[in-house]
């Protein structure tokens, strides 16, 4: 049914970094940018979804650089979900095993800083991933995240596919597969139990044993 399967990575493949530590990295961040005291509103705009809108408003506010501030806010926000990792609190899914016996190429497209998602891959010893994208420190890379479908489309490219199925726990997840013209599955993780994904994907999966399932390329 499909030539590669793509995933998101936090909240598909493994957990997802508690909202406090990322909110303290971003205080961190403005704190290592010579801003002591910022004001709460700015800072929380920048720990998850922020737009260049919103990094370029808070940068002119304490005449901070925008593209030095915003590398500086990635290189914190990195480190500290690396500590994460390192600490326990941030681990694969149980069922990851299970994409063992899948026998198409696999590719990872996350949202979250390039530097994580190879820190991660490499602390995990993630096997088969064919390639695995993250965002850079850039700016720009806020407006290429998903739901844009730029890095899916490089991934697709990469793994030479023509038919590939996204894995997600997010809105953006199903809506840059539907972009980019590929079917999804919206996975029920814990912390997405309750959630009704829109748009609607074209599967509602459990876990990554269904994944398996549906992509009916078992090894014999």
């Amino acid at each position: 049914m499909y030539d590669a399967v793509c995933f998101d990575n936090d909240g598909v493949l493994v957990s997802r970094t508690a909202y406090t530590i990322l909110h303290e990295a971003a205080w961190q961040a403005f704190d290592a940018a010579g801003i002591e005291s910022p004001d709460a509103d700015h800072v929380k705009s920048m720990v998850i979804g922020a737009t260049p809108d919103q990094v370029q408003f808070v940068c002119e506010t304490y005449d901070l650089d925008p593209d030095r501030f915003w590398q500086l806010r990635d290189q914190v926000m990195s480190e500290k979900q690396q500590n994460e990792a390192r600490a326990g609190r941030k681990t694969p899914y149980e069922d990851l095993s299970a994409l063992e016996a899948l026998s198409v190429p696999m590719g990872i497209v996350s949202s979250n800083q390039q530097a994580t998602v190879d820190f991660l891959v490499d602390y995990f010893d993630f096997d088969g991933f064919s390639v695995a994208l993250g965002r850079e420190p850039t700016i720009e890379s806020l407006r290429l995240r998903k739901p844009n479908p730029h890095y899916l489309e490089r991934a697709m490219e990469s793994l030479d596919a023509d038919s590939m199925l996204f894995v997600g726990d997010n809105d953006s997840d199903i809506a840059a597969a539907d972009a980019a013209g590929v079917d999804s599955a919206f996975i029920r993780r814990p912390h997405r139990r309750n959630h009704d994904p829109e748009p609607t994907p074209t599967y509602i999966v459990d876990d990554l044993h269904d994944i398996v399932s549906l992509c009916r390329y078992v090894e014999p």
